[in-house]
């Protein structure tokens, strides 16, 4: 067995950090020409459809090629994103106001709002975040309902935040919260809860 102590350790995660920004350079360079064509789109469908469509069709890329790919277009396309974010296969976003922390890790086929992620959230898979429960109003019985309207409230998930697979979230989530999978939010979840069930309720805090 090869022990290795902290000064080598130190060398092998820098090494590792240099690799990464070297893939993360190489694939700015791949993005530049996609977020060139998402610019000269926005002018004809707007930003918001553009946007949609060209996060429909990164999602697509499989495996690191894709991570890379979709981490540099959205560090140029979003509010804010960070060179170090995770997002998996399938996951798509809606809106360019979009936050993404650092470490934040999304899982595949996720499907994100205009949504706030801190630091070190890590989002399971097959996530839906909204925002909140009226994104369509439904009182007038002689409109259809997609042509009511409805409201988009920002959604803000704290720091070191830690979501479920197969979740649905349409409140805010406090820093270092836990959210069990397959958990329906409708109401907002204050810091250090563990929430489970639809509704998601409280069930112990992380003291």
């Amino acid at each position: 067995m090869v022990n290795i102590n902290n000064r080598e350790r130190k060398n092998i995660n820098m090494i590792k950090e240099k690799i990464k920004m070297i893939f993360n350079i190489l694939f700015l360079v791949f993005a530049l020409p996609l977020f060139g064509f998402y610019n000269l789109e926005s002018t004809i469908l707007g930003r918001e459809k553009s946007f949609q469509g060209m996060s429909q069709s990164l999602s697509l890329f499989p495996g690191l090629f894709g991570v890379y790919l979709r981490r540099a277009f959205y560090v140029l396309s979003l509010k804010k994103s960070s060179w170090d974010s995770f997002v998996g296969f399938g996951t798509t976003f809606s809106h360019t106001t979009t936050e993404i922390g650092k470490h934040v890790y999304i899982g595949t086929n996720c499907t994100i709002g205009d949504v706030s992620l801190g630091d070190y959230a890590t989002i399971g898979s097959n996530v839906d975040i909204m925002n909140r429960g009226k994104q369509h109003y439904i009182d007038k019985l002689d409109v259809p309902i997609q042509e009511q309207g409805g409201e988009y409230p920002k959604i803000y998930i704290e720091e070191d935040v830690w979501i479920g697979n197969n979740a649905v979230v349409m409140a805010n989530i406090g820093k270092k919260s836990i959210i069990g999978a397959g958990s329906v939010v409708v109401v907002d979840i204050e810091d250090h809860a563990i929430a489970v069930g639809n509704p998601a309720k409280v069930v112990r805090r992380r003291s």
